[in-house]
């Protein structure tokens, strides 16, 4: 399979023969970057924001996935699972789902605007997660120490970060570096997509994959 980046926490997941699904669309005129011209067969909405779902960007006959459940569509399956949106005493706070998509065994978690570490119990109900597509720049979701502490409770192969600053992003957001440094990396080459045959050909240990923005698609 493939997965690309087209900025913030925008990605398109495609392997030949399944459906391609795209995740959190956002709006340029809000978010920065150029604006999003794809084509998917699912778009997958972590939460209600123009950061994350806008459905408009996306062409094509889409099935549109908002909220919690269970899902197969194309060959693939795909978990919602909420994390935030849990009422305390009077007030709500924003819900979010983060989604796990099964290709064939090869599974991608896409963490949305998760804004706090689970327990060991939710962890374990997501089940193995072979690549973790991870926020990792703050704001409404998670700062560069708890991505950290979730990504050594997921314990996935791959870790992808999204949703951090970059000079073309217009929310304030921390950056990339911030991460890196977290997780007691100097550097990482970025790379312009992800290409995976399947789970076995994944690292044993834990790797950080940093993508290169994609424009359009």
């Amino acid at each position: 399979m493939e997965i690309t980046w087209y900025g913030h926490s925008c990605f398109r997941l495609s392997e030949r023969g399944y459906a391609t699904v795209v995740t959190d669309p956002y709006d340029h005129r809000q978010i920065g970057y150029e604006a999003l011209r794809l084509k998917a067969d699912v778009v997958t909405i972590s939460h209600e924001s123009p950061g994350h779902s806008f459905l408009p960007a996306v062409k094509g006959d889409v099935y549109q996935i908002t909220g919690p459940g269970e899902y197969e569509i194309g060959g693939v399956f795909i978990t919602g699972v909420q994390t935030n949106g849990h009422i305390k005493k009077d007030e709500v706070e924003p819900r979010n789902t983060l989604y796990v998509f099964d290709y064939n065994g090869l599974t991608v978690a896409h963490l949305g605007d998760m804004n706090k570490v689970p327990s060991q119990t939710e962890v374990e109900a997501l089940g193995s997660v072979n690549i973790a597509l991870v926020p990792v720049g703050g704001g409404a979701a998670l700062n560069a120490s708890k991505a950290a502490e979730v990504i050594s409770l997921l314990e996935p192969n791959v870790v992808i970060p999204m949703h951090y600053a970059t000079p073309l992003v217009k929310s304030k957001l921390d950056s990339l570096q911030k991460f890196l440094k977290e997780m007691g990396l100097e550097k990482v080459d970025q790379v312009p997509s992800l290409k995976v045959g399947n789970a076995k050909a994944l690292p044993e240990e834990t790797h950080v994959v940093v993508l290169e923005y994609s424009q359009h698609g």
